[in-house]
């Protein structure tokens, strides 16, 4: 089985194509793949391109645990460069199906930066889902393990719950992150920041992700929490976002409508032996 591999700010993922998977792709076989120590390893899996009625490509995101997302926006990213490098597109704009809607995608420099169309990002806990009466989820309180924390829910496409934080550690996003990934509040699961906001143009997080744990660098999240700390009126429209991983640029226009823009690394290339599946 062939594969692309590419890293976001170490955020990994591979390509696979469609018709070597053979149709649905099974849990075990992307667990397996996913995993560091027994294959390549990755973040997750990106399957494409797909045919789309309604875009020009289409793409299904995978996370390590086997399950689907609706987006990643490091993943789009990711697979907007793998498509650049096969020559599939140029330096013009198209689009990308996912099961989350339509994403606008354009590559510049080499193929080494590319700007991501987030679409818009919502507070309302019908969209994200958040369980109670339709709101908008703003400074709300969850108590954790005996400790209380604020946090702000949005969705890009996927769930997101930003808890603010005088000093993000990756300690406390392994502490609390998959304890609120998992809360009966978050009917989908959600992923967890945890923001801490510098002044009007940067903000840092560290990431617990839905479905793949402690994770270096998130698109989706950046927009999430930079969407959060401008509508609290914490930030401008404009906002660096820094993580382990590095750092990405949101702007956000009227309507919390979002584009994303960072680095893409191609890491390598190559071909997984039949052997390797051999134990399932």
């Amino acid at each position: 089985m062939r594969y692309w591999k590419y890293h976001g700010l170490g955020n990994d993922y591979l390509v696979l194509l469609p018709e070597e998977v053979g149709g649905e792709p099974d849990q075990e076989v992307i667990r397996l793949i996913c995993h560091r120590n027994y294959c390549i390893g990755s973040d997750g899996i990106l399957l494409g391109p797909l045919g789309s009625e309604l875009c020009d490509y289409g793409v299904r995101i995978f996370n390590p645990d086997g399950s689907e997302a609706e987006k990643s926006w490091n993943g789009l990213r990711i697979f907007a460069r793998y498509l650049w490098d096969r020559g599939i597109v140029g330096n013009r704009s198209f689009t990308v199906e996912t099961l989350g809607g339509a994403v606008s995608c354009e590559v510049s420099e080499d193929g080494r930066i590319v700007t991501v169309d987030m679409g818009r990002v919502s507070f309302e806990s019908v969209d994200i889902p958040v369980q109670g009466m339709p709101r908008e989820v703003l400074n709300e309180k969850l108590e954790i393990e005996g400790t209380e924390l604020i946090y702000c829910a949005a969705s890009v496409g996927n769930p997101h719950c930003v808890v603010f934080s005088d000093d993000p550690t990756p300690e406390q996003a392994r502490r609390f992150g998959p304890i609120i990934e998992s809360h009966s509040w978050f009917p989908k699961r959600t992923n967890v920041q945890f923001m801490k906001v510098i002044d009007r143009g940067n903000i840092r997080i560290e990431i617990w992700e839905r479905g793949a744990g402690y994770t270096r660098a998130s698109g989706s999240s950046s927009t999430a929490a930079a969407a959060v700390a401008h509508r609290m009126n914490l930030c401008d429209s404009d906002v660096a976002v820094h993580m382990p991983g590095g750092s990405l640029r949101i702007e956000l226009e009227k309507g919390f409508f979002a584009t994303l823009t960072g680095p893409v690394t191609k890491v390598c290339e190559g071909v997984m032996t039949d052997e390797m599946f051999g134990a399932l």
